[in-house]
């Protein structure tokens, strides 16, 4: 089962050239505790700039199109039907971008964990697709948003498709106090 997480601007930002625009530790122990010890789902261009490869922990799977391609310690993955397949069970493996990844997955992918951040990025080149209609199932402050550390305001919404149950319970419970690292 695929779900899919990431940080947007007010704008649905995501990206700018190559980096994320923005610091907001909290989000990295969120995607750090809900993704650890599953599988990670990214482009290749997601791949080279992560500061640890493979991200420890989960099984790490790299899609691209480029043959040949090698990655250390990852699944290396050339077509987006593989993923599909080896996901389309109960397993559940996050897409952890970049924006073509979640796009081509997007019709596929069961909940969304997405904190927005409340600024809007310089210069953005990385936009994150258009939440489908469904109901918030949880968020993180209830109803409001929290100051980071780093001094911006964010909130963590948690949307599921309908019919699907992905969380047996609140995957936000207890992460308002998560101690760690900001490291991925």
């Amino acid at each position: 089962m695929l779900a899919a997480i990431w940080a947007q601007d007010l704008n649905r930002a995501i990206g700018r050239r190559g980096d994320v625009p923005w610091h907001v530790p909290e989000d990295l122990r969120l995607f750090k505790t809900l993704t650890m010890g599953h599988a990670v789902i990214m482009g290749r261009s997601t791949w080279e700039t992560l500061p640890k490869q493979p991200l420890p922990g989960r099984e790490n799977y790299v899609l691209t199109r480029q043959q040949g391609f090698e990655a250390p310690g990852a699944h290396v993955v050339h077509d987006l039907d593989e993923i599909r397949e080896r996901f389309s069970g109960d397993e559940l493996a996050w897409i952890m971008g970049g924006e073509q990844i979640y796009r081509a997955l997007f019709d596929d992918t069961a909940a969304f964990v997405v904190t927005e951040v409340g600024t809007e990025a310089d210069e953005p080149d990385a936009f994150a697709p258009k939440l489908p209609d469904w109901p918030v199932a949880w968020e993180l402050p209830e109803g409001g948003w929290r100051a980071s550390t780093s001094g911006l305001r964010y909130r963590v919404r948690v949307t599921v498709r309908p019919d699907l149950t992905v969380f047996d319970t609140n995957p936000l419970a207890g992460l308002e106090a998560a101690p760690g690292s900001d490291e991925l």
